[in-house]
This record gives structure tokens, C-alpha cells and sequence, in this order.
């Protein structure tokens, strides 16, 4: 009987730790093993730095005229950029108006 529960509990123990070694390459998808002449070396990658590069784009001047007309300015004009903030003028029903972002990636409103 003891001899039966200890094959019982090894093959629950063995089933447990398979189950978890399967489920962890999922979690781990952004590392890749590199060969090289100096061996083998794990490389963690950064979606957004391989997408971007290691610079921070900003806003472009075009990025804050879309995000302008998705705010409602018609006919917007970029007036000034500086390395903090993008300025925008247009007309709205009431007359002209101005936004102001920030010279971030996805260009948020200040």
C-alpha cells in the first residue's frame, strides 16, 4: 500500500513539474540565446526599442496636427515646437483656439 501511494505521489510530483516547465517559454518571448565567438548568451530584447530605436521620437509636427483634428480644430497649424512642447492653432466653431502637447511619444495634451 505505502509502495503505491509513493508511485502515486511521483507521478503526481512529475506531472505537476512538466505541466509547469511547458508553460514557461510563454512567459519568456523576448529573449533569444545568441552563439558567438564568446559563447552562448542570453539577449533580452525591448519591443519598443527594436520599433523605435534608443531615441524617444517626441511628437512630430504631424503626429500633433492628427491629434489636433481629433480634438476638433479644423485647418490646424503647427506655431511652435521647442524640445517640451508642440503648439497647435486652428479655427473650432467658435473661432480660432490653440492646444498645446507635450513633445512626448503619443503626443498628450498639456
Amino acid at each position: 500500500m505505502i509502495k503505491m501511494a509513493s508511485k502515486i505521489g511521483l507521478v503526481a510530483a512529475l506531472s505537476i513539474t512538466a505541466s509547469l516547465v511547458s508553460a514557461m517559454p510563454s512567459a519568456a518571448q523576448d529573449v533569444e540565446l545568441r552563439i558567438g565567438p564568446d559563447g552562448v548568451r542570453p539577449v533580452i530584447r525591448d519591443r519598443d526599442r527594436d520599433r523605435y530605436g534608443d531615441r524617444d521620437r517626441g511628437c512630430s509636427p504631424g503626429e500633433a496636427r492628427a491629434a489636433a483634428r481629433d480634438e476638433g480644430l479644423r485647418r490646424p497649424e503647427v506655431v511652435r515646437a521647442t524640445s517640451r512642447s508642440v503648439t497647435v492653432e486652428g479655427m473650432t466653431r467658435n473661432g480660432p483656439d490653440r492646444i498645446t502637447f507635450a513633445n512626448r511619444r503619443g503626443c498628450p495634451i498639456i
